[in-house]
Formats: structure tokens, sequence, C-alpha cells
């Protein structure tokens, strides 16, 4: 009986050694394709397996079950991987979980429901984040205004807005390119849709579609948001009642003083903004940074990544995760954010330094989240209307893309209540 007990303790021992798992190392010398990673993560998730998300471990690395399936899923889409012992995987989590080390792992349980806001015509690299989930391999499913009217946003976890305009005023490219084919044809889409939806005008159909977004949220929804689509979408909760809109957009005179009419309670992120009234120029409000930034040459256009406390901040923590703390800066209609218009209650998570400027903002709103990223494309740094697309097989490390997912993955993760 002895050697009986003695032998299946050897064989125990024995399995023990023999379990492993499977770490994605995220720094910046051992992994070859950053952004991959996370789709092999939500490949993982999607199989029903937890993962954990060890935070400020080697730039956020990823800790997977061990599998031969999963080990040539990771050799197939070219991402670095390690095996470890449960031995040394126990040793790392231990390490992460002392006090002395800003460090956490994180649990994600489900891969979340991903939706993108975005008109149907629009080609998958017209927005960044659909170029950073096809890249990917994560799946997602384009919704628009009827979609979003029909409340079909319950079915999804996490919510991309579009470069949109929910002020009804077509992104106002009215002074460039009022004379184009694709705006005449655009405008004309718009106010068709809107009568189908039952609204005379744009303004208030995008309103309508403003109010069910930010309900989403409220309700528990997680909402990420790049370029006009930050700004605009608060510029429609505050303008709430109030006409914005110059005739050349709906048909009539805006309201005398609408200034003076918005209400900033109801917005998501900024506060005390003054919109710009003239129709022909390309901007929204004095939000925007972009015209403002003439002490910012192209080669010293970085910002930096905020240093959150990992065991007491996870969200703000999971969103900066990155391989470096420094990440190169791009423009966009709306390129980042007046800090002094910013609420109180909302985070910065990346700030140009040399003027002071947000580049990437987080915030709650009810039980849900909010994300505000500023910028077109991280790694176009001026597109322009007609720019051939970013390919992205040549940036798979690329830090500005990291953000995105970062949010992609934020959904699955098992909540902490945040302390700050």
């Amino acid at each position: 009986m002895t050697r009986i007990l003695f032998l299946l303790s050897l064989f125990f021992i024995s399995h023990l050694g023999h379990a492993s798992s499977i770490l994605i190392p995220m720094d910046s010398e051992s992994q070859k394709n950053h952004l991959k990673a996370y789709g092999i993560t939500y490949w993982v998730l999607s199989k029903q397996q937890k993962v954990q998300w060890l935070l400020n471990y080697r730039g956020g690395s990823f800790l997977l079950p061990d599998g031969e399936v999963i080990r040539k899923e990771c050799q197939i889409r070219g991402v670095s991987f390690e095996i470890l012992s449960d031995d040394q995987a126990n040793t790392i989590l231990d390490e992460i979980s002392s006090p002395s080390k800003n460090q956490d792992a994180v649990i994600l349980e489900k891969a979340p429901k991903i939706a993108v806001y975005s008109p149907k015509e629009n080609q998958p690299w017209d927005d960044a984040v659909t170029m950073a989930l096809t890249y990917a391999e994560i799946p997602y499913v384009t919704v628009y205004d009827e979609e979003v009217m029909e409340d079909k946003l319950a079915l999804y976890d996490w919510l991309h807005l579009h470069h949109e305009d929910f002020t009804g005023q077509y992104g106002k490219f009215y002074g460039a390119y009022r004379a184009t084919p694709w705006y005449i044809e655009g405008k004309k889409e718009a106010e068709k849709l809107a009568r189908k939806l039952g609204y005379d005008k744009v303004s208030d159909e995008k309103l309508a579609v403003a109010l069910k977004i930010r309900n989403y949220v409220i309700g528990g929804g997680f909402m990420f948001a790049m370029c006009s689509a930050t700004d605009s979408f608060d510029i429609a909760l505050a303008a709430d009642g109030v006409d914005i809109c110059e005739p050349m957009f709906d048909g009539d005179p805006s309201d005398p003083n609408y200034q003076a009419s918005l209400d900033f309670d109801k917005t998501f992120a900024f506060t005390d903004f003054v919109l710009e009234r003239s129709p022909v120029k390309y901007e929204f409000s004095s939000i925007d940074m972009t015209s403002k930034r003439g002490n910012v040459p192209k080669e010293q256009d970085y910002f930096s990544l905020m240093d959150f406390s990992a065991k007491w901040d996870a969200v703000p923590t999971m969103l900066c995760q990155n391989h470096t703390s420094l990440v190169k800066g791009f423009m966009g209609q709306t390129t980042a954010f007046e800090r002094s218009e910013i609420k109180p209650t909302v985070l910065v998570l990346g700030e140009n330094k040399l003027n002071g400027e947000a580049r990437y903002i987080h915030g709650i709103k009810g039980k849900g989240f909010f994300t505000f990223y500023g910028g077109h494309d991280p790694e176009d740094y001026q597109h322009r209307v007609g720019d051939p697309k970013t390919e992205l097989e040549l940036h798979p490390t690329s830090p500005g893309y990291r953000l995105i997912l970062n949010n992609v993955l934020f959904p699955a993760a098992r909540k902490k209540k945040q302390k700050t």
C-alpha cells in the first residue's frame, strides 16, 4: 500500500512538472507582432478559456493555457510566445502579486462582442479601428443608424464610433468639398436615411442616435471613439434641443446665440467649450487642438502615457499597456483635446507635454465606460481625404495601434472596483 501511494505521488509530481502555460510577451525585445498577439488572446477567449493579462509585466504580457492548437495558432499568425512550466508561471504570478511591484494579473473571462458604428459603404481601411481589428483577426459587426435606433446595441459589449459627425454638419467638409460628387452624394444619402427613420433633419436624426448610444453606455456598455466622433458626439449631446446648424446643412438658420443654450451637464467628457460658427471652417469647437499646435513640430510630436497603480487602478492601467511609454503623435480632424475643457471626473491617459494637450482620455458614465482617442490613424501622421490606406503588415508593433486593441480586450476583464 505504501509503495502504491509512493508511485502515485511520483506520478502526480511528474505530471505537475510537465504542466505548462504559454506566455505571450509584449515587451519590445521579445514580441515581433504585438497587434496579432491581441488577436490570439481574443481567439483563446472565444474558445471559452480564460487568460491572465499581466499588467506592467514585460509590456503587458498575456498568460494563456498551454495546448498544441494554441502553439500552432501562434506560429501561423507570427506571434512570439514562450512555454512556461507551472512552477515558472507561479513564480511570475507571485512576483507580480508583491506589494512592492506596480503590477497585477487581471483575469480575462470572455471574448467581447464587438460592433463598429460605420456607414455600410465605407471600406475597412477608412477607419483605424477596423484596420486594427481586421489585421489582428478579431471579428466585428458593422452597425449604423438603423441598427442603433432599433436598439440592437444591446447585443454588443463594445462599440466603436467611426469618424462620424453627430452634429448634422456633414463633417464640416462644406468649405473645401461642397462641390465634390462624394460630398453631394453623402449629403443626399444622409437626408434619405433621416427621412426613412422619421426625421426631417439629419441633425435631429443624429442626435437621436447619439442619445441611444449614450443610453447604451449608461446601461453598462463600453464605447470607444476616435477623431471627430469624440467631440461631435459631446457637442450633439450638449446641443440637445438647440439648432446649431447653418442653412446649408439643414435648410434653416441656427438659433440666435446658440452658444449660451448649450447644456454641458449632458456631455460625457467635455465642458465649457465654444462652438465654431463658421460653416466653411473645418473645425467643430474649441475642444480640438489641431490649430493650436504651432509649437509641436512633427519630429517632436509624441505623447506620454500616464502611470497608474496596477493593483488599485486596474482599468486605466489596462488601457495604457504598451512596450513604450512614449507614443508617436498623429493628426486628425480632431487631433487632441484642450485640457481646460475636460471634465474633472475624466482621466487623462496620454498627453503631449509640449503644449499640455490631452490625446487619450477615459471616463465612467452610469454603469459603462468610454474612451476618446484623438487623431485619425496612428501610423499616418497627417491622413488626408483620398490618401492610400495604411498597411499594418508594415507596423506590427505599433504602440499607437496597441492602445486601440487594449480597449478591445478591456470588456473581457473580470471587473474590480476602480479606486481613482
